[in-house]
């Protein structure tokens, strides 16, 4: 559907297209109308559906930019969503001069109170901020018409749902309320009940779950194999962004240090970490300066990165619906992703509940030997060293290449480079992720299905830490990762021909 059959004003609509949307997605093109017409709307939608733009428009259609009050409220479970959130809002209003101002936790909160005077008609913030201002009284919420509860699932999942009463009950009875959510528990559809006007639902299909553009893979692997099973797979691929999901914060630290050490370009990010540095990470990711991002689900909340091209869920999230929302950062404006699930042999329950929901079987892998991931590592090697000669002003360094190649065979040379490029055998970085406590046997389950049984150790990283190739001096990336050689996947050019079949992937054939 058209956004110009949505009911939408000419400057919003102007809006919309320099910000790039085509078609309304289907969360869109069902909520718009219903807000507009001022009801009251319960929408389960995943990440990446577009559901912000599904709140924002309609929002700024109806709002009163001559009311200095605040009449729009977000609440977003974190800080990242919240600024993300306030930011597409801004630039949507921009045509017709909306005021959006955002208030999270870990900022001055001197300078937001600063920023308030100025009287945003939409405030965007998470729970305990708001919570702040409205006890100083610097936020008042006593002319709000529309509320959105943004990510409800995650706000009860990190206990913020007394706090989000108490901010409701600040607010005036009638108004518009529009609750966002994933999953919908029991504890979400009571606040429905409790804070809603009749609310229309809206969710979408389980065939719009997951896209085709999504390839979805499974690899079956006992706890201690993960991690060089991971390893092998991202020398295979070279991946241009990954994210790495796991349960813990505890494995966020241990997978980052872990790839660091074999030379990968990684970061990790969970609620431990300070405000400053989350977004300093984030920002690094978005803007292709790190390869690998490691997070938990919280905190990957807000993400939006179009360009991601593979996502590895380290562990299997023990709720389907948070498997949609992890692979849902891949795949996204049109590229191909892909998707690859490490599965213990007592998880296979879970996969098979995914698959249910998602109504597409996962292809299992094989994973690659040892010997494979080298052979992947040299083939990126040898892409670098094509860019390097490239790109190099080889006059300026020619009298000392000629006396090089006085001393030394070319061939030596060239291997020298080549090893410099790639990494020693796993075996010699050690990496000891510690173990996890498995997930609960679901009640009813039939165990695992296959009896493959995985490799254990070998694995190869890329160029190590301290290499002099490899890295740049601003953002410590190695060479041959220019993001101008994708082809339409997403997957770098000189990746075809990896071997294996598909994405350089070998499918396991059935037992």
């Amino acid at each position: 559907m058209k956004f110009s059959e949505l009911g939408l004003s000419k400057a919003l609509l102007k809006a919309v297209e320099r910000n790039g949307y085509e078609e309304a997605t289907p969360i869109q093109a069902e909520t718009i109308p219903l807000v507009l017409a001022g009801k009251d709307v319960i929408g389960q939608a995943q990440t990446g559906t577009g559901k912000t733009a599904a709140f924002s428009l309609p929002i700024l259609e109806t709002i009163d930019r001559d009311d200095p009050n605040i009449q729009a409220l977000v609440i977003s479970p974190t800080r990242e969503l919240a600024i993300q959130t306030q930011e597409q809002m801004y630039q949507l209003g921009k045509e017709e001069r909306a005021k959006v101002q955002v208030v999270y936790g870990g900022a001055d909160i001197r300078r937001q109170i600063n920023s308030l005077k100025s009287h945003p008609q939409i405030l965007v913030g998470t729970p305990g901020r708001l919570l702040d201002h409205m006890n100083r009284r610097t936020v008042k919420l006593d002319h709000v018409k529309t509320l959105v509860l943004d990510e409800a699932d995650e706000m009860l999942n990190m206990g913020f749902l007394d706090d989000i009463e108490a901010i409701i009950k600040a607010m005036p009875v009638e108004r518009q309320t529009l609750l966002f959510s994933a999953t919908m528990p029991p504890e979400i559809k009571r606040v429905g009940v409790q804070f809603m006007q009749d609310p229309q639902h809206v969710k979408i299909k389980a065939k719009e779950l997951t896209t085709d553009l999504i390839d979805q893979y499974y690899i079956r692997a006992k706890d201690y194999e993960k991690f060089d099973v991971m390893t092998r797979m991202l020398d295979v691929q070279a991946p241009d962004l990954s994210i790495i999901f796991t349960r813990t914060k505890r494995r966020v630290d241990e997978i980052t240090r872990g790839l660091e050490a074999r030379g990968y370009n990684a970061a990790g990010i969970h609620g431990d970490l300070t405000q400053k540095r989350r977004m300093q990470i984030l920002n690094q990711f978005k803007h292709s300066q790190l390869d690998i991002l490691v997070a938990t689900d919280v905190a990957a909340r807000g993400i939006d990165v179009a360009d991601v091209t593979h996502v590895f869920n380290y562990d299997i999230p023990q709720d389907p619906d948070s498997y949609v929302h992890r692979v849902g950062r891949t795949g996204r404006a049109g590229h191909h992703g892909v998707s690859l699930t490490f599965v213990t042999p007592n998880e296979m329950d879970y996969l098979r509940e995914i698959e249910k929901l998602t109504k597409v079987r996962m292809l299992p892998l094989k994973p690659p030997s040892a010997e494979e991931a080298f052979t992947g590592q040299l083939s990126n090697a040898e892409s670098t060293v094509k860019e390097l000669v490239e790109k190099t002003d080889t006059e300026k360094y020619e009298k000392v290449a000629s006396k090089l190649l006085d001393q030394y065979e070319a061939v030596d040379l060239v291997a020298a480079l080549l090893n410099d490029l790639t990494k020693d055998d796993s075996t010699q970085v050690p990496v000891k992720i510690t173990p996890e406590r498995p997930l609960p046997k679901r009640k009813g389950g039939h165990g695992g299905s296959r009896n493959y049984r995985g490799g254990h150790g070998g694995g190869h990283g890329r160029g190590g830490n301290n290499r002099r190739y490899g890295k740049s001096n601003d953002n410590h990336r190695r060479y041959g990762s220019n993001k101008d050689h994708r082809d339409h996947g997403g997957n770098r050019d000189r990746n075809k021909n990896n071997g294996g079949g598909k994405h350089g992937f070998t499918i396991r054939k059935k037992d």
